[in-house]
């Protein structure tokens, strides 16, 4: 049986607008805050040592009784099927994904007990963690590796129009983060709709845009508090 083993806290309340791969919006950051259980300090021995971890994790957002052997990549269009083992997608036999982040710091606290600090993530506030391992580049890294069909999207971004008087409503900290997200496109690639307003939500932020001509603008940050 998998053992949740922690619960990560990150700034994405709703799937929309997470980003579709970990590591490409490096200002987003969350927390790992362990299970009762396992707040063990000795169990973190020795990770410091690294600067990037994998996560095995949850998609709880995804859950299902049944799955299909195809599903519909966003970045394809939404309109051509491809075998669900070749794609990263959520819908799955087994709901379980898989992230590289980058290690910031560990903090060790009397309540929570070991806490871990990394950046790069694209799971949801509060997604369960399976089990987390050191990333080793001798072994992990495959520079001349194909990338099937993901290749013709990895330099994907749009243009961000963000008024500053809009902007200074999100905290200086948390900007790049936003930025980010917004930069690589939260809507489904299937939508391309430039009089649509779509909504993301962000820290206790709303952020409405409308993209373009492969420039996105936001024009309003509602708070929702």
């Amino acid at each position: 049986m998998m053992k949740i083993i922690a619960k990560i806290k990150t700034d994405m309340p709703d799937k929309f607008g997470v980003p579709r791969q970990s590591g490409i919006v490096e200002g987003l950051s969350g927390k790992i805050v362990f299970e009762p259980e396992y707040r063990v300090r000795e169990a973190l021995t020795g990770i410091e040592e690294f600067s990037h971890l994998w996560l095995l994790w949850q998609f709880s957002e995804s859950m299902r009784d049944d799955w299909s052997p195809t599903v519909r990549p966003p970045r394809l269009n939404g309109n051509k099927r491809m075998g669900v083992f070749a794609t990263r997608s959520p819908y799955r036999p087994n709901p379980i994904g898989m992230s590289c982040v980058k290690l910031e710091r560990v903090e060790f606290t009397k309540h929570t007990g070991p806490v871990i600090y990394v950046s790069g993530v694209d799971m949801i506030d509060g997604t369960p963690i399976y089990d987390i391992k050191p990333y080793i580049t001798y072994t992990d890294s495959r520079p001349n590796a194909l990338q099937g069909f993901a290749e013709n999207y990895k330099n994907y971004a749009l243009e961000v129009d963000f008024p500053k008087v809009l902007i200074d409503k999100i905290p200086p900290a948390k900007q790049a983060g936003l930025l980010g997200i917004l930069r690589h496109d939260p809507r489904p690639s299937y939508q391309d709709l430039p009089d649509r307003i779509y909504g993301v939500k962000y820290l206790s932020f709303d952020i409405h845009f409308k993209v373009r001509n492969g420039v996105l603008t936001v024009i309003d940050v509602i708070s929702l508090v």
